[in-house]
């Protein structure tokens, strides 16, 4: 294994998947038809195309990574690439750009809190779990206060959905980027690995030459 691996994270979307939950509560507010497909980036345009569409698409948000977070699911793989870099002394951190509150949230549910909870139902702080620990875990209130955080951990790896992040004025360049995309862009930025999956990701991690 190479030493000293520093790996970062990102949670929404990268970790938990809200694909069906969010066409769940989609559903329930009578924004998309009940043969829309059960995709994020999917649901998401059929509401933009609404009037007040961006509003609503706003609104659901707030209810999905609040009241509902614990409805979301750990993305398939995530699970076994944790405990391989716990097997094999990678340290990993959750690095999250992640208001307290969500704008459009009636019940103003505590967002940072919220994720918390569903990690430690999902045993991400057990020992004999995914055995990470609560202080690696970082939420940020601004993309650029995340930047600054993989930079202060030294990431020599970082994980994320969305390829902005990567194209951050400051982003660190001893990081590797990893776009975390099941669905890969047609022209992806230079220097970025693209994984579909976290076997994939796994293997830029792990298994590749340097």
């Amino acid at each position: 294994m190479k030493p000293n691996l520093r790996i970062g994270i990102d949670f929404d979307n990268t970790i938990a998947s809200y694909d069906e939950l969010i066409h769940r509560v989609a559903l329930e507010r009578n924004l998309i038809d009940a043969g829309e497909a059960p995709n994020k980036r999917t649901v998401r345009d059929r509401i933009r195309q609404r009037e007040n569409g961006e509003v609503e698409w706003q609104m659901l948000q707030g209810i999905v990574y609040g009241p509902r977070m614990g409805e979301a699911l750990p993305i398939h793989g995530v699970r076994e690439f944790f405990n391989r870099c716990r097997k094999s002394g990678a340290q990993t951190f959750i690095v999250s750009h992640k208001t307290e509150y969500a704008n459009f949230d009636p019940t103003q549910t505590p967002l940072r809190k919220a994720a918390l909870a569903w990690m430690e139902t999902k045993g991400f702080f057990l020992a004999d779990g995914l055995d990470l620990s609560r202080a690696d875990v970082y939420f940020e209130a601004t993309r650029q206060e995340k930047i600054g955080r993989i930079q202060q951990l030294g990431c020599t790896h970082f994980v994320d959905d969305l390829e902005e992040v990567f194209r951050e004025d400051g982003f660190p360049e001893p990081t590797m980027k990893v776009l975390f995309a099941p669905q890969p862009p047609p022209s992806p930025l230079a220097g970025l690995a693209v994984a579909s999956t976290w076997d994939e990701v796994a293997r830029l991690v792990f298994d590749a030459r340097t």
